[in-house]
């Protein structure tokens, strides 16, 4: 929101790079967040203990291949993966869905990334326009945070996946979100063309502006 707001790109990365020791002291100092992330670098070193969780999830997703063993029909579910139905549905929909399933879902979040930044440049007014930019990056972060987590490509962090995770808070303030996006939808500024239609006459088609060629 603050680079959106017009700051400079190097003053968030600034803020980054002063938190790091303070990250790392806080995974180092404590011994369950130490074992995390040396299960993230190398599960199989414990994959009784640690590494157990992130080699059910990809084992999920494997098994899954293309189009999936079918809407129901997951094994890992029946205890074999540990927080399925919460920080890891995205295995279990891997597995029963497929890659074809999984890449769905993907899809629909770009897609709400796409409209959720339309809306933001189409905001009333500047709050209006952060808001609805801090509400997309809110929802696409969280959904990247727990995509990279179940396929091994980021450490477990407990974050889940929007409007697919089960838990009550989660969901309930996801869709609180999203419906204060599309409130702000609802006061978008029209655009040129949207102006031009209405402007023109009933059943007249509406007038083509002339296009200038660059020299």
């Amino acid at each position: 929101m603050l680079f959106v707001a017009g700051a400079r790109a190097s003053h968030p990365a600034g803020l980054v790079v002063l938190g790091i020791p303070g990250v790392l002291a806080a995974i180092l100092g404590e011994e369950y967040r130490r074992r995390r992330l040396l299960a993230f670098l190398d599960p199989w070193a414990d994959p009784q203990g640690a590494g157990f969780h992130i080699i059910q999830s990809l084992l999920a997703l494997g098994s899954g291949g293309l189009l999936g063993v079918g809407l129901g029909n997951s094994l890992q579910k029946f205890f074999y993966l540990p927080e399925r139905h919460t920080d890891f549905i995205f295995s279990i929909l891997g597995e029963e869905l497929g890659l074809l399933g999984t890449g769905a879902v993907i899809g629909l979040f770009a897609l709400f990334a796409y409209r959720g930044i339309r809306v933001a440049r189409r905001a009333p007014d500047q709050f209006g326009s952060l808001l609805a930019a801090g509400i997309t990056a809110m929802v696409l972060l969280q959904a990247v945070l727990n995509i990279g987590v179940t396929t091994g490509v980021l450490p477990i962090t407990g974050v889940p996946l929007p409007f697919l995770s089960f838990g009550g808070s989660s969901l309930l303030f996801t869709m609180i979100a999203s419906g204060m996006l599309l409130n702000i939808s609802q006061y978008a500024r029209a655009t040129t063309g949207d102006e031009a239609a209405r402007a023109a006459p009933e059943g007249a088609a509406p007038r083509r502006t002339a296009r200038v060629r660059a020299t």
